[in-house]
């Protein structure tokens, strides 16, 4: 049986667990909250190579990703950022729901399971 690696773990979550060379990244939202969609969901996206690169994996091997979207009117521009962002061939499993944010300035975030390299 292999080990449970926890890596930026506070007292409330850690930001990536893996174990069995799969890596499970904590929800990810953007750090620009004051812009628009398509701006946040780059950021976001950006955190998620960033904590994915540090588990020793990458967008192309991501498993499934959950998107929540504070409002579906933004599920295009969502997409639009999404689409120029996985790679071709790689489209992981994925579900989209509307959901009510943590914050309200908040737009969409992530949360996304991944096979290491």
């Amino acid at each position: 049986m292999s080990d449970i690696i926890r890596q930026e773990t506070s007292e409330r979550m850690s930001k990536i667990v893996s174990h069995n060379d799969i890596v499970y990244l904590c929800g990810q939202v953007g750090d620009n909250a004051d812009q628009g969609i398509g701006p946040q969901t780059e950021n976001m996206l950006a955190k998620v190579d960033a904590l994915l690169a540090e588990a020793g994996s990458d967008r192309a091997h991501i498993l499934s990703a959950t998107l929540y979207i504070r409002d579906m009117k933004d599920f295009a521009g969502m997409n639009k950022v999404w689409d120029s962002w996985v790679p071709e061939g790689a489209a992981p499993a994925r579900a989209c729901v509307e959901a009510r944010m943590a914050r309200p300035d908040l737009l969409v975030e992530i949360s996304v399971i991944a096979a290491k390299k």
